[in-house]
């Protein structure tokens, strides 16, 4: 099949790799037909995580099922799926109390940028659409399977109520998820940080009430400004590195939240700042398939419209474009078409 490899820093290429094969009786193929680049995969593309050359790369994605084990069951060839990017049993102890994302039999999306990926959980992971959608519901299906499902972990585990003021720190498709998801939550008021026009207007069509294009100290001192010198009831931090966090927990109101779903780079928390201004953190890696029979509904009813990240489409056999143009801040999410 074709699919996207990485062989070293900013060195994306489309190759001709095996296709994936069946190893588990619990195993399915998909065959993709959408597929997408993430903010995480700049990571490794600009040298920040280690590399396997030639490796596949990529964990988004949507499709049909081509083959199943012996031993799926409630998945058949045929139907159409939403892939959650980590895969789960669904049924060991932490699946069952909501932490899908560290299932004891955890999986992941290997060649989410490719032709067919291997589920190794089919059963527990993929969630059925309904038959094959609407092309219009193609974009908001395929940020099921990660983006959206962040999104709303941050805001779940920052603790966002309705009436609540929200801050989001992160403009990339997780931050602006973010703001639909604390919108969605009933936030009053929602303060995405962008300085980028185009995701400032994202970030406002899907709820946001204001938004902050300082950074650091600055960023803080307009935050607090508009809350009247107390601070967030709840912060999103959807970046990952020290400076996001930094401004998370420095604009969150003593007693308040900060939810936390970017991939942590450095981060370096003071547990003497936490505990002296009562602010507590919790988040992680998102617990994707528990939050699809939620959101699930929301996109096939057109109720909400995550779909709005992706700003560019291309070709699979251009998927190197998309990184450039990702990493460059031209675009903030690319759809991939296989």
């Amino acid at each position: 099949m074709r699919a996207t490899t990485i062989h070293g820093t900013r060195d994306i290429r489309v190759d001709e790799v095996p296709d994936p094969t069946l190893r588990q009786p619990t195993d399915a193929i998909v065959r993709i037909t959408a597929g997408c680049i993430c903010g995480s995969d700049l990571w490794p593309y600009r040298g920040e995580n280690p590399i396997r050359p030639g490796a596949t790369i990529g964990h988004e994605c949507i499709g049909v099922v081509e083959e199943v084990g012996a031993e799926v069951r409630d998945v058949r060839v045929g139907d159409f799926v939403v892939v959650p990017f980590c895969h789960c049993d669904n049924t060991c102890a932490h699946c069952r109390n909501g932490a899908q994302s560290v299932c004891t039999n955890l999986g992941f999306t290997a060649s989410g940028q490719a032709e067919y990926a291997r589920v190794n959980q089919a059963d527990g992971s993929l969630v059925r659409t309904g038959g094959v959608p609407d092309a219009d519901l193609v974009p908001s299906l395929l940020a099921l399977s990660d983006v959206m499902p962040t999104g709303w972990h941050a805001a779940v585990s920052a603790g966002v109520r309705p009436g609540h003021t929200v801050v989001v720190v992160g403009d990339g498709a997780v931050g602006l998820s973010g703001v639909l998801a604390a919108s969605v939550m009933g936030a009053e008021r929602i303060i995405a940080m962008s300085r980028h026009e185009p995701r400032q207007a994202v970030a406002r069509s899907f709820g946001a009430t204001h938004v902050v294009a300082a950074r650091g100290e600055e960023a803080v001192a307009e935050v607090l400004e508009l809350t009247d010198g107390v601070g967030v009831d709840a912060a999103l931090e959807c970046v990952g590195t020290d400076a996001a966090m930094t401004t998370a927990i420095e604009v969150t109101r003593p007693g308040g939240g900060v939810g936390f779903v970017g991939a942590p780079h450095g981060v370096e928390l003071s547990a003497r700042r936490l505990f002296d201004k009562n602010v507590g953190v919790r988040g992680g890696m998102a617990p994707v398939r528990r939050y699809l029979p939620e959101l699930l509904p929301m996109v096939l009813d057109r109720r909400i419209d995550p779909g709005q990240v992706f700003d560019l489409t291309l070709p699979l056999a251009e998927s190197p474009d998309g990184y450039r143009a990702m990493d460059e801040r031209r675009a903030i999410k690319v759809l991939l078409q296989p």
